[in-house]
This record gives structure tokens, sequence and C-alpha cells, in this order.
């Protein structure tokens, strides 16, 4: 099991386009896209790297926008491998 970061830890590691939520203790970004199906694209590939990963995020997929939370719920918080996946996500998004 990964660390809990502390929250100067997660603004230092944070990718370009997240944001840490305190009050659920979790990073988050909203993706946006040209179309529905490019969104849909990018969560199925999402889907794709979490479960390489073995760490699954929460999404929400709207009209042209897909929204991803991440935490680790075994750890309690956000570690490591929520900003390794977030740095996956930016790169599949381009």
């Amino acid at each position: 099991m990964s660390d809990v970061l502390d929250a100067d830890e997660i603004a230092g590691a944070l990718p370009d386009g997240w944001h840490h939520d305190a009050d659920a203790d979790e990073i988050a970004r909203t993706f946006e896209f040209d179309s529905y199906l490019e969104g849909v694209g990018f969560a199925a590939g999402a889907g794709g790297l979490a479960e390489e990963a073995f760490h699954h995020p929460s999404m929400t997929v709207e009209w042209r926008e897909v929204e991803v939370r991440l935490t680790t719920h075994d750890a309690g918080g956000v570690t490591g491998k929520d900003i390794d996946l977030a740095e996956r996500l930016n790169e599949l998004a381009g």
C-alpha cells in the first residue's frame, strides 16, 4: 500500500490541470473534448489504464467533458498511485 501524501506533497506533485479537493481527500480534473464520442473514447482508454494499474477512478461522462476523481481508498487518501495515474491520464488526453 502507498503512503498518504500530505497537502504540501500533493500540491508539489499535482500534474497540470488537476486540483486537490481536500474536503473529499482526492484529486480531480475535468477533461474537455470536441465531441461526446471523443470523451467516451477517452473514458474507455482511461478505464484500460486504470485496469493495468489496478487503480480505479471515479469518472463522470457528460456531453463533451469527462470528470475524473482519484483517491486511494485502502490508504485513506491521496497517494503516489493517484499522482501516477493522473499523469498517465494527462498523456492519454494529449
